[in-house]
């Protein structure tokens, strides 16, 4: 099953996707306010409603409001030798908040501050069951299913300290969909890829991971409580442009796409920001 957060008319509504249409799951404005119902897995598959064409809507980040986005880093052996780093002994941790995330087919907004703009195609997770302390062999279930995410980094303020969440947590600049698939529908070793332009830059297979679902799932909940509607983001294989030589990075006008194969694909154009969007900010500078 393929669930989605639509756009139409104004509103958001969660919907199940079949083939080319969404089905408005009536009641439930995105799909973390339908993954709340205890029930929410029958209701998705049995409530019937609105019929709306694809071309009809747009697709809003799956999950829009998450209470936690935590993401890992160095969780692909490629992408930790590319970026010249050490095999973790422990998942590494940061955060993102939800003012990053965009639909699967929204802008990303490049910062004007930074010119170092990379992308990090990644599976991600999404919790339906909450816990404290999930045992590996228990984590599964507490899994509510998997979308696309694509990590993108602002490199220059990244490595500005050991610290990354500077770089990784930019106002409208993470897609998150198209879809959530349910486990059950998901390709034990789906391909994961990223475009840029036309030109393939990243290609690998979720089989990779350093550390599965099932292990990060369980690892953060001993840290803090796993709530129903959190985000994981599971990290990148190789391919990203601050590991290229000579290195490559997004521009303004360039077309990203990621995609994990069973789940969909995200489209984004990049477009340049100003550096004041406040105009309380603005007037302040001018005084």
């Amino acid at each position: 099953m393929k669930l989605s957060t639509i756009r139409f008319n104004g509103e958001t509504y969660a919907a199940r996707q079949e083939g080319e249409e969404h089905v408005v799951l009536d009641g439930f404005s995105d799909v973390g306010a339908l993954l709340q119902h205890p029930e929410w897995a029958d209701i998705a598959t049995s409530r019937g409603g609105t019929r709306l064409p694809s071309t009809a809507v747009e697709l809003a980040p799956v999950i829009p409001r998450p209470g936690k986005i935590i993401c890992v880093g160095a969780n692909y052996q490629t992408h930790i030798e590319e970026m010249g780093a050490d095999v973790p002994e422990y998942p590494t941790l940061f955060a993102k908040y939800p003012e990053a995330l965009i639909g699967a087919s929204d802008p990303i907004d490049l910062p004007v501050e930074d010119e170092l703009i990379d992308w990090e195609a990644e599976l991600a997770i999404v919790v339906g069951t909450a816990g404290r302390r999930i045992p590996v062999d228990a984590a599964a279930a507490h899994i509510a299913g998997y979308s696309v995410a694509n990590d993108i980094s602002m490199r220059g303020y990244q490595f500005r300290t050991m610290q990354w969440l500077q770089g990784k947590t930019w106002e409208n600049s993470t897609p998150l969909g198209p879809v959530m698939v349910t486990p059950e529908e998901m390709p034990p070793a789906a391909m994961i890829r990223t475009v840029l332009d036309g030109d393939v830059m990243q290609e690998s297979s979720i089989d990779d991971l350093l550390f599965s679902p099932e292990q990060l799932v369980s690892y953060i909940s001993t840290i803090l409580t796993l709530n129903v509607g959190d985000v994981i983001l599971t990290g990148t294989p190789s391919g990203v442009g601050f590991g290229m030589n000579p290195q490559r990075f997004i521009k303004e006008g360039s077309v990203v796409e990621t995609s994990i194969e069973g789940i969909g694909v995200l489209r984004n154009r990049a477009q340049r920001q100003p550096a004041v969007t406040d105009s309380t900010a603005q007037s302040h500078s001018m005084v």
